[in-house]
């Protein structure tokens, strides 16, 4: 019984698995008809129902290059009435010249009248070349894009000086007077009628501005062409009409570039590597000095400090500041101030570099972006620094965030001996620190004269400093410009005068070394110390308290005089 009944069961089950794995017949009923639009020409093919776009092309014997396409894409399944349309597609290569136009700039001229203009420098387009990619399909162009552009020539800016000649005293000038505006460099020499450009191509960014010792150079720094460097290190011989550039190869400085006093052609320097975050920048904290010949050579970089932390707030940097030996290098920070010996075998390629730190301050917290560095200058005589220092509130509370700083000196007696010892032959021997004058304002920036002599045949210097108009708000107030004796006595505030906007911050300058004038002549040159006020230069005399101002475009923002 049992036997009877499983044979049919078994048949049955057979019979469909065999059934299972027979391939299905094609009859009309399993095609589909779809329409097909290749090249140009529609027609419509039947296939197999189930079939993808793939299956249709190889059904009609089509093959795609490398850059067709199909609409729908090639994975589609296809059902009855579908539409599917290749697309050939072709691209080239096309090459094009163009002009790019040249700028125009106007450079404000003091020594032209008012409304003369003069070209200074004739415009001259520049040449591009272009490479495009262009898209056709089916023979049809749809987009054009660059892929490749060549600049064959810069353009040169066409540059129109035009007079602003204003009437203010004409001033007699020991040495040149250099200054920026609108980003070109000018120069006053003999007197303050006397000027010219001698930078126009707008870029100069002001971070270094440095005439030569000799006052034949000019020392600055450009503007980066892109945002991957913040400027480049240029010197410009100014003494003739060559005009000639040396690019020292050289980028990005924030803090100090200068001339090396005791070498031709020289120049050290301190750079930053550009952050994409405030300030901008991370200081390298280093020292590295570079020479050239005027015939454009410019030597490998010679390292006398290498790169390091520059202790506390560090990633703002340092800068320094030569004596007049130019044997040695000051250094200010925001956690203290310091002495470099830099001997001459100091600033060969196996030379040693010699390290005195001199004062320590405690860092300013700003609560901000930036980070608070003293000014920094020597006497003329070489023996003693003047600085800033941060000092302590007298009520108590945090050291760091103490509004209170002194204009302060450091005397030096002697040299720095490479062992920091004493010694007769000269060495350092340093005193305390003295506070010459309390509450001067963290932007003081206090500078000596050179030496005058004095009717009992000695020599005397005086210092000039900025006085913050509200000292424990410093960072943010006006300043007066102060002068006092060598010993801290006879101080006196002469510019600007009382209730007038007060100056922003800025390092001062004296003029060079005075051409005949001395205490008993007080209209010698020497006695003039220069500043920028509300955009103008002024000339501020220290003995008769005489103002003088130069210019009036309002566009200045860095000077140098030597």
């Amino acid at each position: 019984m049992r036997l009877y009944h499983l044979k049919p069961l078994l048949f049955l089950t057979v019979w469909v698995f065999l059934a299972s794995c027979t391939p299905p017949q094609v009859t009309q009923q399993s095609l589909i008809t779809v329409r097909l639009t290749a090249e140009g020409s529609t027609a419509e093919v039947q296939i197999a129902s189930g079939s993808t776009v793939e299956d249709l092309l190889t059904t009609a014997g089509l093959t795609l290059e490398a850059l067709d396409r199909t609409e729908p894409p090639t994975f589609t399944l296809l059902t009855e009435g579908s539409e599917v349309r290749v697309v050939r597609v072709t691209e080239e290569f096309t090459i094009e010249e163009v002009t790019l136009p040249f700028d125009q700039q106007t450079v404000r001229n003091e020594s032209l009248p008012e409304g003369e203009t003069r070209l200074v420098q004739p415009g001259v387009n520049g040449q591009q070349e272009i490479t495009y990619r262009r898209v056709y399909e089916d023979g049809v162009e749809v987009s054009v894009s660059p892929v490749k552009v060549v600049t064959l020539q810069e353009p040169v800016a066409e540059i129109v000086m035009v007079g602003s000649q204003t009437p203010f005293v004409q001033v007699d000038l020991p040495g040149k007077l250099a200054y920026i505006s609108g980003g070109n460099a000018w120069i006053m020499q003999g007197n303050t009628a006397n000027r010219r450009p001698v930078i126009t191509t707008g870029d100069l960014d002001g971070r270094v501005f440095k005439l030569s010792p000799d006052g034949t150079w000019l020392l600055f720094t450009r503007r980066g062409e892109d945002e991957t460097v913040i400027n480049t290190l240029w010197a410009a011989k100014i003494d003739d009409d060559s005009g000639l550039l040396i690019d020292l190869k050289v980028a990005n400085i924030i803090h100090f570039a200068d001339w090396v006093p005791t070498s031709t052609l020289r120049v050290a320097y301190s750079t930053v590597e550009p952050r994409d975050t405030a300030p901008g920048w991370q200081a390298n904290n280093n020292l590295e000095l570079v020479s050239f010949s005027t015939t454009g050579w410019v030597s490998t970089r010679t390292v006398a400090v290498e790169p390091n932390s520059g202790g506390i707030y560090g990633w703002w940097g340092i800068s320094f500041a030569w004596a007049p030996d130019g044997l040695r290098l000051a250094y200010a920070r925001p956690d203290g101030v310091g002495i470099l010996d830099l001997r001459e075998e100091g600033l060969q390629e196996e030379g040693e570099t010699f390290d005195f730190p001199i004062l320590k301050i405690t860092p300013l917290q700003t609560q901000g972006d930036w980070a608070w560095v003293p000014g920094l200058t020597w006497a003329p005589t070489g023996n003693t620094l003047y600085t800033v220092a941060h000092a302590t509130s007298p009520g108590g509370g945090s050291v760091e965030q103490s509004p209170n700083f002194d204009l302060t000196a450091v005397s030096l007696e002697g040299s720095v001996s490479q062992e920091g010892s004493v010694s007769q032959e000269g060495s350092v021997s340093l005193t305390v620190p003295i506070a010459f004058v309390p509450q001067t304002g963290m932007f003081a920036y206090p500078i000596p004269s050179p030496l005058h002599p004095l009717p009992s045949g000695e020599q005397a210097y005086e210092i000039a400093y900025l006085q913050a108009s509200f000292p424990t708000q410093s960072d943010s107030s006006p300043y007066r410009l102060v002068v006092m004796d060598r010993d801290g006595s006879n101080r006196r505030e002469l510019f600007p005068a009382e209730g007038a906007p007060g100056l922003e911050p800025q390092q001062p300058l004296w003029a060079p070394q005075p051409s005949g004038g001395n205490d008993l002549d007080p209209a010698g040159q020497g006695y003039w110390l220069a500043l920028i006020y509300q955009g103008n230069l002024w000339l501020v005399h220290s003995k008769t308290g005489e103002i003088r101002q130069l210019t009036g475009d309002g566009l200045i923002d860095r000077m140098d005089w030597k």
